[in-house]
This record gives C-alpha cells, structure tokens and sequence, in this order.
C-alpha cells in the first residue's frame, strides 16, 4: 500500500503536476492539502480519469483538503472540538485494505505567524484538538496514517538554518512541544524511521534562490499507528516534483507499506 501526501499549492493550477504524479508513481491513496478551491472547482474528472476516486473537504480561496484513493472510501469530515471553525483542515477516510482497512487523516495543520498573536494561539489549539482525535482514533488499534502539511519542523536537522527560524512559528518551541506530544501518544514518523540524515526537504520557497541553495524545511509528515508502522517498507520524499515548470513550494512524500 502506497500513502503519499502533497500540499499542492493550489490544484488548479497544478492538474497537469497532478495527473502525471498518479500515473507515473500511482500511489494507493495521495491526500492533497491547500486546494485553494471550492468542492464543484476541483479537476474532478481529469482525476477520475486517472483511476481514483475522490472526496474533497474545500474552501473558497483558502485551505482546503482532499483524499483521493484507488479503492472506494467512508468519509469523515472536519477536525472534531470547534463547532464554530469555518476553516478546511482536516478530512479522514476509511479505506479497504485486504481483509482489513486503512485509516488515512488528512491534515493541513494552521501556519500560525506570527508569534503571540491570534493566528498563533489558534494553531496551538488547533493542535491540541488534533492530539484529543488522534488519541481516540489509536484506541481503535487500527493501521491509521496521518499525514500532510503539519507547518512544524521537528528538529533542528530538519531547516537549512535553525537558528534563524527560532522567531517563527513552525520552529517556536511550543510548536515543536505539541508535535513531540502527538508522537508521545504512540505514533512513529516514518521517515524518522527510516533515516537520521539531514537536509531532508519537504519545502523550498519561492524567494531567495531557496531552491537552488537547498534552503529547505521538512514540514510535510506521515505519523503511523503501531499497526501501520509494522508495516513499514520504505519512505521517498519526491524532490524532482519541485525543479518542474510551475511548481507547489512543496513535493510529495510518500510511505509503503507491506501487506
């Protein structure tokens, strides 16, 4: 089983990146994150036609998530704890795998800057609603990923300069804390699993040469449940996908899993 995840950067503008990657690596399940669109807006059919199927969670302009996924699926949609968060962050699915299933949590976790204002104290909270489902959801004893944009960089290994990013709100200790906090409730990251090197790049900006300095941020993740991370195989984070014309900032990364 294949489980990639990808902040898209805004689908429309990306289908053709889009299509070619499922043909060409035809992962079992991809969740996409920053749709930049509305549900009826999304490249439904250009998707379909490449052989998945497809459940979106959108939002005009902003956000947005989506699942898309070989076999058919049971949707979930929204993160539980704010009735009164309008924001498309979080969509989950159910996914037949054998005589079992898969769990798959597709998140695009709030960036958060700057520090000590409004935006930051909602990415806290935000991550903390996070821990609470995630907490339930490894009381099911399931194989459960869940994956995409987290905006944390975990360690100092994983930002081409740490101490410069001390200040902002994906590296701020509090950030890291919750993230150490979500892992502590028994998830494995998987690259982490796989590899101790540096430079380990999910992200590279558009400004200031950042991809051809390898100015990189590992920001995108894959946590697996005890049940899945039994089941892990290989970890490749797709770096090509970022020296194409018109690229995302960001580049799939992707697990497999045995049977």
């Amino acid at each position: 089983m294949r489980i990639a995840t990808w902040n898209v950067n805004s689908v429309r503008q990306r289908v053709e990146a889009l299509v070619g990657y499922l043909r060409t690596v035809q992962p079992d399940v991809l969740c996409l994150q920053e749709l930049k669109c509305l549900e009826e807006q999304f490249p439904r059919l250009e998707v379909e036609a490449a052989g998945y199927n497809v459940a979106i969670h959108g939002q005009k302009s902003y956000n947005g998530v989506a699942i898309l996924s070989k076999a058919p699926m049971e949707i979930a949609v929204g993160l539980p704890g704010d009735e009164n968060d309008a924001q498309s962050r979080y969509i989950e699915a159910v996914i037949p795998w054998g005589k079992t299933a898969l769990r798959v949590g597709c998140l695009y976790l709030p960036n958060g800057n700057p520090l000590g204002a409004d935006k930051y104290d909602y990415k806290l909270a935000w991550m903390d609603r996070l821990i609470a489902h995630a907490r339930k959801l490894l009381s099911y004893e399931e194989r459960l990923v869940l994956c995409g944009d987290y905006n944390v960089i975990p360690d100092a290994r994983d930002v081409y300069d740490p101490e410069s990013w001390l200040g902002d709100a994906l590296y701020a200790p509090p950030t890291r804390q919750k993230f150490r906090e979500l892992l502590a409730l028994g998830f494995t990251d998987a690259l982490r699993a796989t590899t101790d090197a540096p430079k380990q790049y999910t992200f590279w900006d558009y400004q200031a040469g950042a991809w051809q300095k390898n100015n990189g941020l590992r920001i995108d993740h894959l946590l697996l449940s005890p049940q899945a991370a039994d089941r892990l195989e290989s970890v490749a984070i797709d770096r090509d996908m970022r020296a194409r014309d018109k690229p995302s900032d960001h580049v799939p990364i992707r697990v497999d899993l045995k049977a």
